[in-house]
C-alpha cells in the first residue's frame, strides 16, 4: 500500500491484512487496487457503524481538518470555554506521536483520547471505533474528532463523524483551496483561524480564499474567527448550535447525515500504487 505515508494500512486495520485476515488475499492474491478498494470498503462499514453509536445517543460528531499549525486545538480550547454550561463535549485526538494536544484539552476538564497513528497521515474509523469504547456517550452532546495535520488523506476516510469543518490559517495564503481542491470540496464550513494576524499578513485576502472555496462549487459556509482573541467565536458558537439543533431532528425521524468524502483522494492513493 501507501509506502511514503502509510495512509491506507494504519495499526487499527492492519489485521485485515495479516495471515488470516479478511483481506489476506485479493482476487488474485496480489493486486494492490483490489487491497485498496477492500480496505476502503471496510473502513465505510466500520464508520457507518460509529454513526450510528453516534447517532444512538443524540451525538453530533465533528471531523476537524486542516494543515499543521493551523490552530486546531487553538480553536479547541476557545471552543470549550464558549460552551461550557451549553453542551456537553468529548474530543478525539489524532496526530503521529504523543499526547501533547490530549493534554491541553484535558487541561480544561474535557475527556481527550489520544489516537498515535504512527506513520499514517490520518484517522480512519477502524481506530475511531476503538476510541468510541473509551467514552460514554450517554453524557455528551458533541465529540471533536481533531485529525493529523494534512491538507490531503483526511478529505477521504469516512471517520463515522456528520460534518466536516476545515480550517485554513490567514498564515497559509489564500490560494490554498485552489491547491488543495480534494480537501476543501469535502469542507461543510471553512474557518479562516488566525485572523488576529491580517493586520500585519496583508498578502492573505479573505475574499479571495472565499472566492478560490467558491470555484471548486462549494457552497460551504465560511467564518473568520481567531482563538487567541476570541473575535468571531459566537458566530463558530451559533453555527456548533444550530447544527446540533438539526442533528437531534435528524435523528428523532430516524435519519442520519454523511460527510462529503472525496473519492478523488482515495484514487490518487490507488493511481500512486500503480505507477
Amino acid at each position: 500500500m501507501c509506502d511514503t505515508c502509510g495512509c491506507n494500512v494504519t495499526e487499527a486495520n492492519r489485521h485485515l491484512l495479516d495471515a488470516g485476515g479478511k483481506f489476506h488475499r485479493t482476487t488474485a492474491g496480489h493486486e494492490a487496487i483490489s487491497v485498496l478498494q477492500d480496505l476502503l470498503s471496510e473502513n465505510d462499514h466500520i464508520a457507518a457503524h460509529n454513526r450510528s453509536h453516534f447517532d444512538k445517543h443524540d451525538v453530533l460528531a465533528i471531523n476537524l481538518m486542516s494543515s499543521p499549525g493551523s490552530g486546531k486545538t487553538a480553536l479547541l480550547e476557545a471552543t470549550l470555554d464558549a460552551l461550557a454550561g451549553r453542551f456537553r463535549v468529548a474530543v478525539i485526538e489524532g496526530d503521529l506521536e504523543t499526547e501533547n494536544d490530549a493534554e491541553r484539552i484535558r487541561q480544561k476538564g474535557i475527556t481527550a483520547i489520544q489516537i498515535s497513528t504512527g506513520n499514517a497521515c490520518h484517522l480512519d474509523a477502524h481506530m475511531v471505533h476503538d476510541a468510541l469504547h473509551q467514552l460514554s456517550l450517554d453524557d455528551l452532546d458533541i465529540v471533536f474528532i481533531e485529525n493529523v495535520g494534512n491538507l490531503v488523506c483526511p478529505a477521504s476516510f469516512d471517520l463515522g463523524q456528520h460534518l466536516n469543518v476545515t480550517l485554513l490559517s490567514v498564515t497559509e495564503g489564500d490560494d490554498k483551496p485552489s491547491k488543495y481542491p480534494v480537501m476543501f470540496r469535502a469542507a461543510d464550513l471553512m474557518l479562516l483561524t488566525k485572523t488576529d494576524l491580517l493586520e500585519v499578513l496583508d498578502d492573505f485576502v479573505p475574499a479571495q480564499a472565499e472566492n478560490n472555496l467558491r470555484r471548486l462549487a462549494s457552497n460551504a459556509t465560511v467564518l473568520q474567527l481567531s482563538a487567541r482573541t476570541q473575535c468571531g467565536i459566537q458566530k463558530w458558537v451559533e453555527w456548533l448550535q444550530q447544527q446540533q439543533q438539526q442533528h437531534r431532528e435528524r435523528t428523532r425521524q430516524g435519519q442520519t447525515r454523511r460527510p462529503a468524502i472525496q473519492v478523488d483522494g482515495a484514487r490518487m492513493h490507488a493511481e500512486r500504487q500503480t505507477r
